[in-house]
């Protein structure tokens, strides 16, 4: 079942019924009317950063295993951004975090709602994907702070009030520069006879995630990557940057010790972005965002060199610094424009579960039995408790897709971790001019691999609560986000 709900910034003339000289005079005055707003509608921008840092000793998500924080090596945030075209606004919130469940962006949508009056279909709120961030919610043997998440939803919701505070007369832009030196694809085809047993006792996986550099069993990756950073830049009407929007398909790059809390390459870009356009210490602050798009199957390891070496959190800063500076080249070409409308548009889809057979339950739970201790060390032993973990979720799952419009941009929401060729695959086909995605936006369900890779199998399809949906589910979010890009271009046109 599908709900929908979207806004629109078109201008609509109501109709005229009457005689030929009332019509002429309609229309006349209906597009006096319709210059005189053209002329007086002001577009605005507004941003925010709210720190969003735990405190020591909380759990740290991001491994099969948990970990406790000891150290802040630098620090989380959400940051927000605010655009308004007059008769509606969209929200964007990109927070430092590995994932975060829809529970808790709804809850602060909710807030939001009710303070600023942006109803919860206009807001897009993600996970950057850092992996040295507090847990949010059940994954692997992490388990959610409970105390951090009311602290999280406060803060989320703060950020969007205060940058509607902020908002402000702005022209905005978007452009693009590609970066392709520091995306891999994970996934690689071995020699015959290469592929390790999987922690489901077989060795039926066709591809291998992170085989290892330099070695001999590599044949080819068993995927494309996306180069390609595409941003929106906002200024105030006399030049002050206020804003920027990033997004790039790469998972995260850690580099950071396991126990430390950090925003990894994301942060590192919000603060070099900053520096490069001169934006440091304005009032109010300048905010750089930067989003991850659909990077489920892409990293940051060249796995046919060997590791350089690298000083702790070095890689990291230095993707994020060459991220700036890719931005930074295209921003002096971009074309700036004073008022653009927005839109968006939502869908809430209900997609089946892979859930596992009582024979594999029965499995699972023997090799839990035979583990050392609560803690699982194996692959074996981990999946077997994802398992009977998984063996209690429902046949199908609520899933939120989204779509936004920007003038002649368009963005797309998923709550997953996507598989790339889905992220270009929607840059190809949509409607408009240019388009990219957001990933692990609204929600946390999981992997989403394209049915034919879901087909070679590899760490991103075992099943686990971390990749549960059915094969073909990135079949139907695409098509629904399709379907709802034609509805806003087609409302675009009217």
């Amino acid at each position: 079942m599908r709900h929908n709900q979207h806004l629109s910034g078109a201008i609509r003339v109501p109709r005229q019924a009457a005689f030929t000289l009332a019509v002429v005079l309609a229309v006349c005055c209906a597009g006096t009317a319709l210059a005189q707003d053209q002329e007086t509608r002001v577009f605005r921008a507004g941003a925010a950063a709210s720190n969003v840092t735990p405190p020591l000793g909380v759990s740290i998500s991001g491994g099969m295993r948990d970990r406790t924080a000891v150290h802040v090596n630098d620090e989380l945030h959400a940051r927000c951004l605010v655009l308004d075209d007059g008769a509606a606004r969209i929200a964007f919130v990109l927070v430092d975090n590995c994932v975060i469940p829809r529970h808790v962006f709804d809850d602060a949508k909710e807030l939001i709602e009710q303070e600023t009056g942006i109803p919860a279909a206009h807001v897009l709120m993600a996970a950057t994907h850092s992996h040295s961030t507090p847990t949010t919610t059940h994954i692997f043997q992490s388990e959610p702070n409970t105390e951090y998440l009311p602290f999280l939803v406060r803060r989320i919701a703060d950020g969007v009030r205060r940058a509607v505070n902020n908002l402000e007369p702005a022209r905005i832009a978007w452009g693009s520069g590609d970066l392709p030196d520091e995306v891999f694809n994970r996934r690689w085809h071995l020699k015959p006879g290469a592929m390790p047993e999987n922690p489901f006792g077989n060795r039926d996986d066709e591809v291998r995630m992170n085989p290892g550099r330099g070695s001999d069993d590599l044949v080819r990756p068993a995927g494309p990557i996306d180069p390609e950073i595409a941003f929106i830049a906002v200024e105030s009407l006399d030049g002050r940057p206020i804003a920027l929007l990033a997004n790039y398909s790469l998972h995260y790059v850690g580099g950071v010790p396991g126990n430390h809390i950090s925003a990894d390459y994301f942060g590192v870009f919000a603060d070099r972005i900053q520096e490069l356009l001169e934006a440091d210490r304005l009032e109010p602050p300048f905010v750089g965002i930067m989003s991850n798009g659909t990077s489920a199957d892409i990293n940051n390891i060249n796995f046919q060199e060997p590791a350089p070496g690298r000083q702790p959190g070095e890689q990291m800063t230095h993707v994020g610094h060459a991220a700036a500076r890719v931005v930074h080249e295209a921003y002096d070409g971009l074309e700036w424009r004073d008022w653009v409308a927005l839109d968006a548009a939502v869908t809430e889809l209900e997609i089946g579960v892979r859930l596992p057979s009582e024979e594999e339950v029965t499995r699972a739970r023997e090799i839990m039995a035979a583990a050392d201790g609560p803690e699982m060390q194996t692959l074996a032993e981990i999946y077997a408790r994802e398992t009977v973990l998984l063996s209690e979720y429902p046949e199908s799952v609520p899933l939120w897709a989204q779509a936004l419009r920007i003038g002649d941009l368009s963005i797309a929401a998923i709550p997953c971790e996507v598989f790339v060729e889905i992220g270009l695959e929607i840059k190809e086909t949509n409607p408009f001019d240019k388009a990219f995605t957001i990933q692990l936006a609204n929600g946390y369900n999981g992997y989403l691999p394209t049915p034919e890779q879901y087909a070679l199998g590899g760490y991103e399809t075992w099943r686990a609560r971390s990749s549960y949906l059915e094969p073909n589910a990135s079949v139907t979010i695409t098509a629904a986000l399709m379907e709802m890009f034609e509805e806003l271009h087609s409302r675009a046109s009217e």
